[in-house]
């Protein structure tokens, strides 16, 4: 079993004492998610979780990895007060505070998606079915454009072209302006890079 370090357990505590003095009825009603008898569910990426007063489960009842508690506890604790109505799609480097990360977002995220599945157009296509993917319907010149749900009210979209003799492949994921309006900027980028592992693996489970 792996060891969790002391930071960790700390600062998921805090998350969930703060969490405990949450007005969750309202709370849900504004994010759409369901909320009641001391559990708040969240679907993230299709899969659902349940942030309970003293813990978060997966579906099998085990606790997620760190980044994944971190995203839905934060989620909770930034909701805003109203809606921003700002659905227009951004780079990740746009967002303010997105600066100290915006290499991390291009090297571990776009890059790591384009560099896994160049030349394999069709490998990507079923991964993103099989992890939830949507046909976002829109006119782009791209070999392929996917919406995913990252959580209620924060979907993302995916726009990938392969490579061939004179280009490389290349990769954008990009994010609705008001996405940081739910989560941080360190939070759409571990997003951006859990939408890379399950896309990698196949998988809408966690690693």
């Amino acid at each position: 079993m792996k060891s969790v370090s002391p930071v960790f357990k700390q600062t998921y505590q805090n998350y969930l004492s703060r969490i405990r003095e949450v007005d969750a009825k309202p709370l849900a009603i504004k994010l759409g998610i369901h909320a009641g008898g001391g559990a708040i569910s969240i679907p993230l990426f299709g899969r659902p979780y349940t942030v309970y007063d003293n813990k978060i489960s997966d579906p099998e009842g085990k606790r997620p990895p760190f980044d994944i508690c971190i995203i839905l506890c934060k989620y909770i604790l930034l909701c805003p007060e109203r809606l921003t109505g700002q659905k227009e799609w951004t780079a990740y480097r746009d967002f303010k505070d997105a600066g100290p990360l915006t290499t991390y977002f291009s090297n571990d995220v776009e890059n790591a998606i384009s560099g896994h599945f160049s030349g394999k157009l069709n490998e990507l296509t079923t991964a993103c079915r099989l992890i939830g993917g949507r046909d976002p319907r829109m006119d782009v010149s791209y070999d392929l454009a996917a919406t995913f749900d990252l959580l209620p009210r924060v979907p993302l979209l995916l726009l990938f072209s392969d490579g061939d003799d004179d280009f490389p492949a290349h990769c954008s994921v990009l994010f609705e302006k008001q996405a940081d309006t739910f989560l941080d900027a360190e939070c759409l980028a571990m997003a951006g890079r859990l939408l890379f592992e399950r896309l990698s693996t196949r998988s809408p489970d966690d690693r």
